[in-house]
């Protein structure tokens, strides 16, 4: 097994762009080569590295098989820290846009019933999003990985904003 990284382990190529049937076979192969059960009758210290490289798949599954997670990733193999908790700074654009839509969620949680607000902010959103993440890939394509952690803290509002959109529904 090759732990240097995520794709490494399951023979991937370093791209954003994973074809989703072969990282799942990739993923099952490792899994049943470092199954613990095939460790069971081998010594304590096999079992232990048996149990350490299959929660190594499992993390590198997890990671890699969300959008989100893996564009992070790649930015952080090629050293860049998205300082999520940190950073905030965004374009301008995307500010105003952020208060825009924090209104409009704000309207959407004051009047639950309005089916219509809801709809339309959450088209408007998934319209930012799949924006988004075409220029995270574009970016991650053209190894510009600062630009594109600047994206994926945007790809992350929209994620979010999302999921609390998705909370006032009735």
């Amino acid at each position: 097994m090759n732990a240097t990284d995520h794709f490494a382990l399951f023979d991937l190529p370093r791209s954003f762009a994973l074809d989703a049937v072969q990282l799942e076979a990739a993923w099952k192969h490792v899994a049943q080569v470092v199954h613990p059960d095939r460790f069971a009758t081998r010594s304590a210290p096999e079992r232990r590295v048996a149990m350490q490289w299959s929660a190594q798949a499992n993390e590198a599954y997890r990671v890699l098989k969300r959008p989100l997670l893996r564009a992070r990733y790649l930015c952080e193999l090629a050293g860049i820290d998205l300082q999520t908790e940190t950073n905030t700074a965004m374009a301008p654009e995307f500010l105003m846009q952020q208060m825009s839509w924090h209104e409009q969620l704000d309207e959407c949680l004051d009047d639950p019933q309005n089916s219509l607000a809801r709809e339309a902010l959450s088209q408007e959103i998934e319209l930012a999003l799949s924006h988004c993440q075409q220029a995270v890939s574009e970016a991650l394509s053209a190894e510009q990985y600062t630009q594109a952690a600047s994206r994926i803290r945007e790809w992350m509002f929209l994620d979010k904003l999302t999921t609390q959109l998705q909370t006032t529904e009735v």
